[in-house]
């Protein structure tokens, strides 16, 4: 992993990055005076914001900002051409590269380093050739007065959390089932210093979860349910914060069978929901935020095998409802109902759920932010959308009318597991809040769990959404 360090002063002959609202040459640089010349010539070109080159292999790139916009925006613009930076690095072999900020907006500094750090994760330990392409850029350096390490400390953790994440989600189901998803959290646990109690089916069926275990009905791996607690002896909050994930780690549609081209190829992402609860959680124990949180995650794949559940079957939940399960593949919301019922043990002061839950999430904003919703207070959701701006992981809320809840009534039981051809990701937020007796919400996060082509420092697969999201979120309540 690419590590970020902190220096007072730039030294030798190095690669950088500049950022600045005004480009001013320093002796610093140590530039000879044809490229300080020629950087100061296109900087001068018409709406041209920044200019980069390859001096005799030595990477120089800067980038112009207006630091009086939107704070936010700044953040994002720098971050997307540090990634460009990343791979401008990696094709020249290099190995190290300075972030120098000359605005007064520490902030970008930390922009800078997280989009070249994030830009450069690769996901290849499954290539054997010899071609295998390996990134070489291992060390950032941020150039800064007044930053501190601890916020260093924190960029590094957040970066290692956001690639664990893209690493759970890129791995296949042959390589990554429920069992293997829960020891990967308990290695998490131990490293970053959780708890996590893993429930293997015999617990499960004590506890009585038929939804989780009607999806897993069909496959021939036992489910899990893990439960991370992460308790500081300074915690501020009275009642935990819990997450919950979806971790569906293969969704085939069950009987009600996906197509395969664009759809079921991609669905080893289906548990990208538990993929953020779980490296959030590592990352708020390893930066040892005062905060009492604890993460659930159901999972399991859902297969068409064995004795699968059913079109038209009737399913007891663990609260002891019952649900019409007109469609096999609306199961995320039958293994999360049991998870937010099994939540309410805890009384908490704020219950969020990430889940890649419907296409409808998809279609209706694409991969540009994440679908929300839900009975969380009005300052609770503020904070949540402040953060989703922070980190550019953007919440975009839906209503939550109670016209909805006609939508999903059924005739022969308490509900059925779909509402109709409209309004799919809010009756499938209205079906999950039926479970749920505190504050919540409803994170959907199918449009940019997992994307197809390259997106800026997002890289291609798996982005790991939600880990920067729930990070901020908690970081800064």
């Amino acid at each position: 992993m690419t590590q970020i360090q902190l220096k007072n002063k730039l030294s030798t002959i190095f690669n950088i990055l500049i950022v600045s609202d005004k480009f001013a040459n320093s002796p610093d640089f140590l530039f000879p005076k044809n490229v300080s010349d020629y950087i100061e010539h296109e900087l001068k070109k018409e709406d041209k914001k920044s200019v980069s080159l390859n001096y005799l292999g030595r990477y120089i790139s800067v980038l112009i900002v207006d630091s009086k916009g939107d704070i936010n925006s700044l953040k994002e613009k720098t971050r997307k051409h540090s990634a460009t930076v990343t791979d401008a690095l990696n094709a020249l072999k290099a190995k190290e590269v300075f972030v120098y900020n000359q605005t007064k907006l520490p902030a970008l500094s930390i922009a800078a380093a997280e989009g070249l750090g994030l830009a450069n994760y690769q996901f290849n330990h499954h290539v054997t050739s010899k071609k295998k392409q390996v990134n070489t850029l291992k060390t950032i350096t941020i150039v800064h007065p007044t930053l501190k390490a601890d916020a260093i400390n924190e960029l590094n953790i957040i970066i290692d959390a956001t690639s664990k994440a893209r690493d759970l989600v890129n791995e296949p189901v042959n390589i990554l089932n429920a069992t293997d998803l829960a020891n990967a959290f308990k290695n998490m646990g131990k490293n970053a210093g959780f708890n996590v109690d893993i429930l293997n089916k015999s617990k499960i069926k004590n506890l009585k979860m038929g939804g989780l275990l009607a999806v897993n009905a069909g496959s021939v791996d036992e489910p899990t349910f893990s439960i991370m607690e992460y308790k500081p002896k300074n915690a501020k909050n009275k009642n935990p914060y819990v997450l919950v994930g979806k971790g569906v780690v293969y969704d085939t549609g069950g009987l009600s069978l996906k197509p395969t081209p664009n759809s079921m190829d991609l669905m080893k992402c289906d548990m990208a929901g538990a993929a953020a609860v779980g490296c959030a959680m590592y990352a708020i124990a390893k930066a040892k935020l005062n905060i009492h949180v604890i993460g659930l995650v159901p999972a399991t794949d859902n297969r068409p095998g064995f004795n699968a559940f059913a079109p038209g079957d009737i399913i007891t939940m663990m609260d002891g409802t019952t649900v019409e399960m007109l469609n096999s593949d609306a199961e995320g919301r039958m293994i999360l109902a049991d998870a937010l019922h099994y939540a309410k043990r805890y009384k908490p002061e704020l219950t969020i759920d990430l889940a890649t839950l419907t296409g409808a999430a998809a279609a209706a904003i694409g991969s540009f932010g994440i679908v929300g919703m839900g009975t969380a207070k009005q300052k609770q959701k503020e904070k949540l959308y402040t953060s989703g701006f922070n980190v550019h992981e953007r919440i975009a809320e839906f209503p939550f009318w109670e016209e909805y809840d006609e939508l999903i009534k059924s005739d022969i039981a308490d509900q059925k597991n779909l509402g109709g051809p409209y309004g799919g990701a809010i009756t499938a937020g209205k079906f999950l809040a039926k479970y749920t007796d505190y504050p919540y919400y409803h994170l959907d996060i199918a449009g940019p769990a997992f994307v197809t082509a390259k997106d800026s420092y997002r890289g291609k697969g798996g982005t790991g959404y939600g880990v920067r999201l729930l990070f901020d979120f908690f970081k800064n309540l």
